[in-house]
C-alpha cells in the first residue's frame, strides 16, 4: 500500500514591489518605542560615512604637502589623525551594530507577541483554513526576515546612501573632470545590479517555495509516524524527502551562484575605474592640472564608492523580501475576529443557574464548507498546500448543519443528544462554547443571548471534555490548572481525588511535578480522560459539555470513567454527546438529531416504546449484528 502524496502545494505569492510605502509605514510603526534608539543608530552611521572622507583627504595633503616640504610635524599630525578617525570609526561601528541588532530583536519580539495575542483572539474557522505549519512560518521565519530588513536593512542603508553622496561630493571638490571619468562605469555597475537583483529576487522565490514545501512534507509525515511505520513507508518517504531536499540545495546553490558572479563584476568594474583614473589622472598629472595626492586621493575614494553599491543592491533584496513577508503577516493582524470581545457587555451573575436554551438555530460553516476540526484535538491534519478551500456560489443554498433547532436544558438537568455522524451534535457543542455563531436564531444561557456575553466570561462558566483530550508538555497540576490562578494547589488535588486520577498521577515519579511529555504521552489514554475530567471539575464550571468523552477507552477503565462523570455532573447542567447508547440511558433526557434536525426527545424508556430512530440505533448497538434498519 502505497501513502497518498501531498496534495498540490500552494506556491508563495509572487513578489510584488521592493518597496511598498502602505506597508513600509506599518512596519516602521514598530520603531516608535525605540525613536531615541533608533535616531541615535543612525547619527552614528551618519558620522561613520563623513569618516570614510577622512583617510584619503589625509593622503592628499601628506603627499602633496607633507613628503615635499619634509615637514615630520605635519607627518606627525595627519598620522595620529588617521589613528584617532579609524578608532573612533570602530568605535561607532560597535555601537551602531549593538544598537541595531538590540532594536531589531526588541522589535521582533513586540511583532511576535502581536502575532500570538492575535492568534489566540482568532475564531476557530480560521484554523479550519491554514495549516499550522503555514501560520508558525509567520511567527517564525517572516517575522525573523523582518529582522534581517531592520538590523541591516532599514537603518544601515541610511549609512551606504551618505557614504555615496559624501564620497560624490569630495570628488566633485577635488576634480570634477576626474570624477566624470570615475563615474563612467556606473551605467555598466548599474545594469549588473538591476540584472543581479532580477535574478536573485527569483532565486529567494524558489527557495521559499521549496522550503514551504519540505516543512509541510515534514509536518505531514512526522504527525503521521504511526501510518508511515505501520505500512512500512519509511523508504518511499525517504526518497520523496530527498527530492525536495534536493530541489532546495539546487534553490539555494542557484542564488550562491549570482552571488559569486555579481560580486567579482563589480569587483573587475571598480578595478576599471581605478585604471581610469590611473590613466586620465597620470595625464593630468604630467601636465600639471592636477597632483598626485588628488589621484592618490581619487584611488581611494573609488573603491570606497563602489562598496556602498554593492550593499545596496543586496539590501534591495532583503528589502524585497521584508516587504513580501510584511505583507503576509499584516494579512493574518488583519484578519478579523468572527467572535469579537467588545468591552461593556453583559455580564452574568455568580454563581449562574446554567439554564441552557436553543431558539430557532440555523447554522452553517460559511460558503467555503469548511468542517471544523475537534476543539482543542491539537495540530490540524495539512496536505501542506496552504490552500484555501474554494468559494462556493454565494447564491446557492447553505450547506445547513442545524436546521431550526430549539431545546431547552434545564439548571442541573442531565441532556444527552444522540444521532448518525454529521448529525449536528458536535456543533451544538461550538456553539454553546461561542467558537462559532449561528446565522439565524439565539442561543441563551440563564435568559441572556450568550452573543451579549463576552467570550471570556462566557466559558469561565461552562466546562469542556473531548473524545481527543489535549495535555500540555508540562507537568500534572499544570495540565489540571492551565494557568488558571484562581484555582488553588488544595482545590486541584480535590478536583483529581473526586474523578479518580489522583491514584494513577501518585504512581508518577515526582507524582503532580512529573512531566508528562508531548501530549501526555506518558499516560495512558484512560488516564489522560480522568485528567481531563479533573481539569474541567477544577474550574467548577456550572455547565458541563461532554463529547464522546468515554468512547475511547477500553471496558476496564470505563467503570472508573463513569464513576468521574456521575461526580463531575453532580449538580451541574450538562449536555452529553454520546454514540456508545449505554452511557446515556440514565439521563434526564435524550435528544435524537437527523440531518440537522431535532427528530425525537424523551428519556431512554420513553423513546424506546416510541419505535422510532433511537429504537433503531438502539437495536444496531445491542441487537445480534444481522440486525438492520427495516
Amino acid at each position: 500500500m502505497q501513502i497518498a502524496p501531498e496534495g498540490p502545494i500552494r506556491e508563495e505569492d509572487p513578489l510584488g514591489k521592493a518597496y511598498d510605502p502602505r506597508l513600509m509605514r506599518r512596519l516602521l510603526a514598530y520603531l516608535r518605542p525605540y525613536r531615541r534608539k533608533v535616531v541615535v543608530a543612525v547619527g552614528m552611521l551618519v558620522l561613520a560615512s563623513a569618516l570614510e572622507l577622512v583617510s584619503p583627504w589625509l593622503t592628499k595633503v601628506a603627499i602633496d604637502r607633507a613628503i615635499p616640504g619634509n615637514d615630520y610635524r605635519l607627518l606627525g599630525l595627519l598620522a595620529g589623525i588617521f589613528i584617532v578617525a579609524l578608532v573612533f570609526s570602530a568605535i561607532l561601528e560597535y555601537g551602531r551594530t549593538l544598537l541595531t541588532a538590540w532594536i531589531g530583536q526588541r522589535v521582533m519580539k513586540d511583532l511576535r507577541g502581536e502575532i500570538f495575542a492575535h492568534l489566540q483572539r482568532l475564531h476557530l474557522g480560521y484554523f479550519d483554513r491554514h495549516p499550522v505549519g503555514r501560520t508558525m512560518t509567520r511567527v517564525t521565519s517572516d517575522v525573523e526576515v523582518l529582522n534581517e530588513m531592520f538590523t541591516t536593512g532599514v537603518v544601515t542603508i541610511f549609512g551606504d546612501v551618505f557614504t555615496v553622496l559624501f564620497i560624490v561630493a569630495a570628488m566633485l571638490a577635488l576634480d570634477w573632470r576626474l570624477a566624470l571619468v570615475t563615474f563612467s562605469v556606473l551605467p555598466i555597475v548599474f545594469l549588473s545590479a538591476w540584472i543581479f537583483r532580477y535574478m536573485v529576487r527569483q532565486a529567494y522565490r524558489d527557495i521559499r517555495v521549496r522550503l514551504a514545501r519540505i516543512n509541510a512534507f515534514l509536518q505531514e509525515r512526522i504527525s503521521g509516524m504511526v501510518v508511515v511505520q505501520l505500512f512500512r513507508q519509511e523508504t518511499p518517504t525517504h526518497q520523496r524527502f530527498e527530492e525536495l531536499n534536493e530541489d532546495y540545495l539546487e534553490a539555494h546553490l542557484r542564488s550562491i551562484t549570482y552571488y559569486a558572479l555579481f560580486f567579482p563584476v563589480v569587483e573587475l568594474l571598480a578595478s576599471i575605474a581605478l585604471a581610469l583614473i590611473i590613466w586620465y589622472g597620470g595625464g593630468q598629472a604630467l601636465q600639471g592640472a592636477i597632483t598626485i595626492g588628488v589621484i592618490a586621493a581619487f584611488l581611494q575614494y573609488a573603491r570606497r564608492f563602489f562598496r556602498p553599491i554593492q550593499d545596496l543592491s543586496e539590501k534591495y533584496n532583503i528589502l524585497q523580501n521584508a516587504m513580501a513577508s510584511s505583507e503576509r503577516i499584516f494579512r493574518l493582524l488583519d484578519e478579523k475576529p468572527a467572535i469579537a470581545e467588545e468591552e461593556g457587555r453583559t455580564s452574568l451573575r455568580r454563581p449562574i443557574g446554567g439554564r441552557i436554551e436553543f431558539r430557532n438555530v440555523w447554522f452553517h460553516y460559511g460558503s467555503n464548507g469548511v468542517r471544523p476540526q475537534p476543539v482543542l484535538s491539537g495540530a490540524a491534519a495539512s496536505d501542506g498546500s496552504g490552500d484555501e478551500t474554494p468559494t462556493a456560489d454565494a447564491s446557492a443554498e447553505p450547506d445547513w448543519v442545524l436546521k431550526d433547532v430549539s431545546f431547552v436544558a434545564e439548571p442541573g438537568e442531565r441532556l444527552a443528544m444522540v444521532g448518525a455522524t454529521g448529525a449536528g451534535k458536535s456543533t451544538t457543542i461550538n456553539l454553546i462554547m461561542r467558537y462559532y455563531e449561528p446565522q439565524r436564531g439565539s442561543i441563551l444561557l440563564d435568559g441572556v443571548d450568550i452573543r451579549e456575553i463576552s467570550a471570556r466570561e462566557l466559558r469561565s462558566h461552562i466546562g469542556l471534555v473531548l473524545q481527543d483530550i489535549y495535555l500540555f508538555s508540562g507537568n500534572a497540576a499544570q495540565n489540571i490548572r492551565l494557568g488558571r490562578s484562581r484555582i488553588s494547589s488544595e482545590r486541584m488535588r480535590e478536583a483529581a481525588r473526586h474523578v479518580g486520577i489522583d491514584r494513577h498521577i501518585a504512581r508518577l515519579p515526582k507524582g503532580y511535578e512529573q512531566e508528562l511529555g508531548e501530549r501526555g504521552s506518558k499516560l495512558s489514554v484512560g488516564e489522560r480522560q480522568l485528567l481531563s475530567f479533573a481539569r474541567a471539575l477544577a474550574g467548577e464550571p456550572q455547565v458541563l459539555l461532554l463529547d464522546e468523552a468515554t468512547s475511547s477507552v477500553d471496558s476496564e477503565i470505563e467503570a472508573q470513567i463513569e464513576r468521574a462523570l456521575e461526580e463531575l455532573m453532580k449538580g451541574r447542567t450538562s449536555i452529553v454527546i454520546a454514540h456508545r447508547l449505554s452511557t446515556i440511558q440514565n439521563a434526564d433526557r435524550i435528544l435524537v438529531m437527523h440531518h440537522g434536525r431535532i427528530r425525537e426527545s424523551g428519556t431512554h424508556r420513553e423513546l424506546l416504546r416510541q419505535a422510532g430512530l433511537y429504537a433503531r440505533l438502539y437495536r444496531l448497538q445491542f441487537a445480534p449484528a444481522t440486525a438492520s434498519l427495516s
